[in-house]
């Protein structure tokens, strides 16, 4: 028998899968599905072409459609709308503790939160970047959630809240280091978006860690990790749903424990087959979604 490509793809969500029982939890939850468009690269408008024809209703946008958009957002949101799309997080980019960095960045960032509320989007998410050619400090914790307060004032003022995105290779990497950056922060100016397989990778817990954060987790990015890849021993890959080592289940539980009703955000920075596009692995995560995990989306 000849397996066709179309084939192949309609049952990969299954076979390439891992098996996995998802005990007694077959509830859809409250939560708004999006996908981020970093895996199209620059080609913003066939990101949101084939976000949209995969079925998700939400789209996670990145600096380059404000490059491409700056000066025309009722495009972009004309276009969005088109498609049934909503902008759900615009990624900004990096902030900085560097105090010669802080007032450009800021300015920088809150152009970027204009643009968001002038094409009906909701959050502008930040990650940092970790001090190079120095050892960390306590301070560097606290300097950072203190900008992130003092930056998401600022972008609240225009009508867009802020998240801040946890990361591999942030000040904000491991757990220690995100509770470190979070005690410092006002929960009031600045909300976590919760990377799972970021998380995970950082050698912490993410089922565990929904709970913990449940009062700050405003957006969640769902993603598989797994060893090896290009970074060699130590490296790690991040892939579709299922594929790898977080407990997607458990992570769905404890978001339905927690009553969770904001954007799940599906991201791959990449696709991790080269023999696939980012519209075939789309269609893979949201299988997994669906007929593992039951959800609506």
């Amino acid at each position: 028998m000849v397996i066709t490509r179309r084939d192949f793809l309609r049952t990969s969500a299954t076979t390439l899968v891992p098996s996995v029982v998802v005990s007694g939890f077959s509830r859809a939850t409250s939560m708004k599905f999006g996908y981020a468009a970093i895996t199209w690269g620059a080609n913003v408008t066939q990101a949101i072409d084939d976000i949209s024809a995969v079925g998700f209703r939400g789209i996670q946008l990145r600096s380059d459609a404000f490059a491409q958009f700056g000066d025309r957002p009722a495009a972009l949101r004309e276009l969005l709308e088109r498609h049934g799309l909503k902008m759900a997080v615009l990624s900004s980019g990096n902030l900085s503790i560097d105090p010669a960095k802080e007032q450009s960045e800021i300015a920088t960032h809150v152009s970027h939160a204009k643009f968001v509320k002038a094409v009906g989007g909701e959050y502008l998410q930040v990650i940092d970047e970790r001090p190079k050619g120095r050892a960390i400090v306590p301070e560097d914790y606290r300097r950072l959630g203190r900008l992130l307060t003092k930056l998401g004032q600022r972008t609240a003022d225009e009508g867009v809240p802020l998240v801040y995105h946890h990361h591999m290779n942030s000040l904000g990497e491991k757990p220690d280091e995100v509770a470190a950056v979070l005690d410092a922060a006002d929960r009031h100016h600045v909300r976590l978006l919760f990377d799972i397989a970021h998380y995970q990778q950082a050698g912490g817990d993410p089922v565990a860690a929904i709970r913990k954060y449940r009062d700050w987790i405003q957006v969640v990015h769902l993603k598989d990790v797994k060893s090896g890849g290009a970074g060699g021993p130590g490296g790690y890959q991040f892939v579709e749903l299922g594929q790898g080592r977080v407990d997607v289940p458990g992570v769905f539980a404890a978001l339905a424990d927690i009553k969770f009703d904001g954007w799940a955000i599906v991201e791959l920075d990449r696709v991790p087959d080269p023999t696939r596009t980012p519209k075939e692995a789309a269609e893979i995560n949201k299988r997994y979604l669906t007929d593992r995990l039951h959800q609506r989306i």
